[in-house]
């Protein structure tokens, strides 16, 4: 007889299940591949930025506010289509695991040695995209329009309160997990792409922040700020002082670390936990240490 293929997605107990699987399955993934998979990730979610900025360049004065930023969202949502189609390994995504941790089926050691070699393989995949695409010259596109996009997305970014720049980041990795989430439920690539375009839209929209992506978005800025041609400041009309709260220090403290803080609260916490204390807290397998 032959196999039968249930085509139906899953339910979200089988769903929490299967997370906790996929958490236990990337908590052992070696050091090499992992470090790999995500650097690949964060170029990805930076190639999801690139289109982002370009699809938004000059939209402002010709279409409403709104209408722009769902077109950010919609084409940022090339990143995670990415990640999670093609393959690859991203701390906010990777907040999930703690569900397979709190079910004592993943070690501390584990989750931890995870996210801090996915969260550096993202920083470098990012910032070293953001070389590349300076190098282009990129920002001189649109008689420069482009690089003055990316100037004020990173100097918008570095102006944020540490309050502004943490609460963000909890509700847009609320978003980024739910997308996950959903498309754990997929039994079809185009089932997961439909997954994960509204609640990625919906982040970059309402203006919340993603740790992986501001590793591409602020640096990019730094670049132009720091190596654009006379000619470009000449084309643009602007100057490099322009852009006060752009500094290495401002992204790094100001905007990245409190920005990566509200993602863990939002993925691990609001996302992660709540869904292991619905569906897992009492299920008879989740003492069944793997990992400890």
């Amino acid at each position: 007889m032959p196999e039968v293929v249930n085509m139906d997605a899953l339910v979200p107990a089988q769903i929490a299940v299967k997370a906790e699987d996929v958490g236990v399955a990337k908590g052992r993934l070696a050091l090499t591949p992992l470090l790999m998979l995500a650097v690949l990730a964060g170029a990805f979610i930076a190639m999801g930025a690139v289109f982002s900025t370009v699809s938004v360049t000059g939209a402002a004065d010709a279409l409403p506010w709104g209408v722009t930023r769902v077109i950010a969202g919609v084409t940022f949502s090339l990143g995670l289509i990415l990640v999670v189609v093609a393959g690859a390994e991203l701390f906010t995504g990777n907040n999930l695991l703690v569900m397979a941790f709190v079910s004592r089926k993943l070690s501390a050691r584990s989750l931890l040695r995870n996210w801090a070699v996915v969260y550096l393989g993202n920083l470098i995949g990012s910032v070293a995209t953001a070389g590349v695409i300076f190098l282009t010259a990129q920002h001189e596109m649109a008689s420069g329009k482009l690089g003055v996009t990316m100037l004020k997305i990173a100097d918008a970014k570095c102006d944020l309160t540490i309050v502004e720049a943490f609460t963000r980041g909890v509700y847009c990795n609320a978003l980024v997990c739910l997308a996950v989430w959903l498309c754990m439920s997929c039994r079809t690539t185009g089932e997961k792409i439909a997954a994960i375009v509204f609640p990625i839209t919906a982040f970059v929209a309402v203006g919340f922040e993603h740790c992986v992506a501001n590793m591409y978005f602020i640096p990019v800025g730094l670049f132009v700020q720091h190596g654009a041609s006379p000619e470009f400041w000449a084309a643009t009309g602007t100057t490099a002082d322009s852009y006060a709260h752009l500094s290495w220090s401002a992204f790094l403290l100001t905007n990245l670390l409190p920005v990566t803080l509200g993602n863990i609260v939002g993925g691990a916490g609001f996302v992660g936990l709540v869904y292991w204390i619905i569906y897992r807290r009492n299920s008879p397998d989740k003492t069944g240490a793997t990992g400890r």
